[in-house]
């Protein structure tokens, strides 16, 4: 059993390509092929799903691939304990992020390579189910992400920011500027949401619910942009305050707060339980302080 085998395991799982997982490992790929059949006679298991092309991984590659996950996780962070020793933290931290959070991560990133320059960062759009899956294989280090709606298990957390909600719509429209808007009143608009598969759509619909309405959305999308766009163009839209911390309100929108009720959540840093945690991990949970960006999101989004 050698270590590349693991990777090529990870590489093929993550590429779902044969061609592409050698070429992100820097062989070719009859010799990927090989190794990944030599694995699989050495552990007398099949591994992939195999047809004209490539075809998944079985259910026996998945648990291998969990251990091969934690073995080069574990590597990674030898590597960064060494490379704090040798005088500062060097590689790559892998951070997933909620769509809504993706605004303002960049207070995270920018003081986190402040304090690391040699660190990369590689920032992904997920859902919070999907960062959820990636620290539970190792795929991810950490995520931005709620820590007060749906459960979380096996995390340590750190908060950052508040989360509160306005109703997006044209300028000249409904509601009256200087105003707030209730859910209830709000739910008679044709609106615009994010996809019932992204958690922010599933605390707009609780808010919805607790107003003793339900929506009925004439556009649904799992972007952000997608939904200011057409907010813009008539159709309003539901999002969180974060997005303005990023993008100045662009002219012809105005961005009305939802009351009755008022509803906020915890946005914060999730990272996978361990009680040796990399260097990468426990840097940045140190970041900040509880809540401490809550007040600079706030005024950013003011502004």
């Amino acid at each position: 059993m050698f270590l590349r085998q693991f990777e090529y395991l990870e590489a093929l799982a993550r590429e779902q390509h044969f061609g592409r997982a050698a070429l992100a490992c820097h062989v070719s790929q009859p010799a990927l092929s090989a190794a990944i059949r030599s694995f699989e006679r050495e552990l007398g298991v099949p591994l992939v799903r195999r047809g004209r092309r490539f075809e998944g991984i079985t259910p026996e590659g998945q648990r291998v691939l969990v251990w091969a996950r934690r073995v080069l996780g574990d590597l990674d962070g030898l590597d960064q304990e060494v490379s704090r020793l040798r005088g500062g933290l060097a590689g790559t931290l892998r951070l997933g992020a909620i769509p809504t959070a993706l605004p303002a991560s960049t207070l995270i990133t920018t003081r986190f390579r402040q304090r690391h320059p040699r660190m990369r960062i590689q920032l992904r759009s997920m859902t919070s189910r999907e960062i959820a899956d990636g620290l539970s294989t190792g795929e991810l280090d950490a995520g931005l992400t709620y820590l007060d709606n749906e459960p979380l298990t096996d995390v340590q957390t750190s908060a950052l920011w508040r989360e509160h909600y306005l109703l997006l719509t044209p300028a000249e429209g409904p509601p009256s500027a200087g105003v707030t808007i209730s859910w209830a009143a709000a739910s008679e608009l044709p609106l615009c949401l994010l996809t019932t598969d992204m958690q922010h759509r599933r605390i707009v619909d609780a808010a919805f619910a607790s107003a003793g309405v339900t929506p009925d959305p004439v556009l649904e999308t799992n972007s952000v942009s997608t939904l200011i766009a057409h907010a813009r163009d008539g159709l309003p839209g539901v999002t969180a305050q974060t997005w303005l911390v990023s993008h100045h309100l662009q002219a012809g929108l105005r961005a009305t707060p939802l009351v009755e009720p008022i509803v906020e959540h915890t946005i914060g840093i999730v990272a996978p339980l361990s009680a040796q945690p990399t260097p990468v991990v426990t840097e940045l949970l140190a970041l900040c302080t509880p809540l401490e960006l809550d007040e600079e999101v706030r005024r950013r989004s003011a502004a």
